[in-house]
């Protein structure tokens, strides 16, 4: 995107930073996505917190596959997690979490968390930058756009913006970043280009509804409606501001965790009256190439356990004071990082970039499961081996805005997501769970398995529309073997690998009931 077009459409989005309590935010205006959420807010005053992990969280060592513990020893003994120290699931003895994450273990048992396994894309890039305008856009990955998921379509849905805005019907921004970066998601661009506004001068002009004169020239024309611009969003700048001081925080947050600063000030928003649905937060340090855990003291110790702590700690913070103010009921929030780390540890104690990871969906509200298999680990792996996702990160974006903001399908296809996407059983109101949990059984191991150039697969079909895809060792897709409707009952497909180079490789079955997949071995 150019730096002009940039600048342009970052200002219509009305966005500016400001400072409450330390802590910098910024007041979006509206984009269409956002108005049809805000109008379904309206009607059942639901808010969503987006938690950005930034670097690339490692999800083998966060939602641990304890039934894949032996595979994983010897992939990454220097950095997996002790076996008898990870945390217990209740109902679920095959997975567990780091033992840092006592807070939203806690949750989950509760009945108060939804964990998301091997949420990606196919094609992952490995790339920072590229994966999270991907996550941010709503993008294919070898697909270029220049607005997020959540600010589509600004200019034509409000052409004569920001003329008219903030208005007594719409007072309230329709989405807020706390931090000092805006998520891209909700501002269309890659970049934070909003200003603090601390001049004493540009407050009064905001009262008294004055400008200062430009020079009479196209740049001065320019600047005469930034100024505007700002001095506008200044009016969402007191909107929040008289909501953070309304209300006081009801539970004790941690002290020395930014993550929990942000969260404590989304609840007091919240609860102060404040109408915006969407709010995103964030917290950096994922990137943990080296010393992700501690050389002496256990694996359990480290940089990337004081991060899982902070994140864990921060959301249990945020739950509990939800449920004393009595807002719980109509927030929800995720976790999400740009990927996932390599199966396989480095030498120097860390994990580099890699595919697919579980997220957190937590909130009173949602289907308190793991949904999907626990990833498979070959025995043995290699420094590219990676993990296929098993869910599109645009299906539990379908699923927030589908299923919790009542969003119209037909919109979220077609302006939003730009695809068709299944949604997930994440919330308490979506399809039944049972609906989506596809025995094992249902996918059967390929054989001969390993193999040299012919492999059978056999798989079950409830009926309809059924696919199978194979994944290459870095989870990128490598074809669609099957796609079509199908009869109820047992089918099979022979893979011909005799073209596939020697290594490991994945196959996924997608059904109306769910997504499951397994690992092969060609020679």
């Amino acid at each position: 995107m150019k730096r002009k077009e940039f600048l342009s459409k970052s200002l219509k989005a009305g966005l500016l930073p400001f400072v409450v309590n330390g802590i910098k935010f910024q007041a979006h205006a509206a984009t269409p996505m956002l108005k049809a959420i805000a109008e379904a807010s309206a009607k059942n005053g639901r808010v969503f917190v987006f938690i950005q992990l930034n670097g690339g969280n490692d999800g083998l060592n966060t939602v641990i596959p304890i039934d894949q513990y032996s595979n994983l020893s010897n992939a990454r003994s220097n950095v997996l997690i002790q076996e008898n120290k990870i945390l217990s699931l209740t109902g679920f003895t095959e997975t567990g979490l780091h033992p840092a994450m006592t807070g939203l273990r806690t949750m989950f048992n509760d009945s108060k968390v939804n964990i998301v396994q091997a949420v990606g894309y196919p094609n992952p890039n490995f790339s920072h930058f590229r994966a999270t305008d991907i996550w941010h856009s709503a993008s294919d990955s070898n697909v270029f756009l220049n607005s997020g998921w959540a600010g589509r379509f600004l200019e034509t849905e409000y052409p004569g913006f920001p003329n008219g805005y903030p208005s007594t019907e719409e007072p309230d921004p329709l989405a807020i970043s706390i931090g000092y970066s805006v998520s891209t998601a909700l501002m269309g661009s890659s970049a934070n280009t909003g200003m603090a506004i601390s001049d004493p001068t540009t407050f009064y002009q905001l009262v008294t509804g004055t400008v200062d004169q430009a020079p009479n020239t196209p740049m001065g024309h320019e600047l005469t409606y930034v100024r505007l611009v700002l001095q506008q969003t200044q009016s969402y700048n007191t909107t929040v501001k008289a909501a953070a001081l309304s209300v006081t925080n009801k539970a004790t947050y941690p002290s020395n965790n930014n993550l929990a600063d942000q969260l404590k000030i989304v609840a007091n928003l919240i609860a102060g009256g404040l109408k915006t649905p969407i709010y995103t937060v964030s917290i950096g340090g994922f990137d943990t190439h080296s010393a992700q855990v501690n050389a002496s003291g256990g694996n359990e110790t480290g940089s990337h356990a004081t991060l899982l702590k902070n994140v864990s700690d921060a959301i249990a913070a945020f739950q509990t004071d939800c449920e004393q103010l009595g807002i719980a009921d109509r927030v929800a929030g995720m976790t999400y990082s740009e990927f996932g780390r390599r199966i396989k540890s480095n030498d120097s104690r860390g994990t580099d970039h890699g595919a697919a990871a579980p997220l957190f969906v937590f909130g009173t509200q949602v289907n308190p499961t793991i949904i999907g298999a626990n990833p498979t680990i070959p025995s043995n792996v290699n420094v590219d081996d990676n993990l296929p996702m098993q869910y599109d990160f645009r299906q539990v974006y379908s699923s927030i805005l589908i299923d919790w903001f009542e969003a119209s399908k037909s919109l979220v296809d077609s302006t939003i997501l730009l695809h068709q996407f299944d949604t997930l059983p994440i919330f308490k109101k979506s399809t039944s769970i049972k609906q989506y949990q596809v025995d094992n059984l249902s996918l059967m191991q390929n054989f001969p398995n390993p193999f040299n150039d012919l492999t059978h697969i056999e798989y079950l079909s409830p009926g309809g529309l059924v696919e199978l895809r194979l994944y290459d060792n870095q989870g990128k897709l490598i074809s669609v073997l099957v796609k079509e409707v199908m009869s109820k009952g047992k089918h099979s497909y022979v893979l011909n690998g005799s073209n596939l180079p020697p290594g490991n490789y994945y196959y996924q079955l997608i059904t109306a009931n769910g997504q499951v997949g397994r690992h092969l071995v060609k020679l």
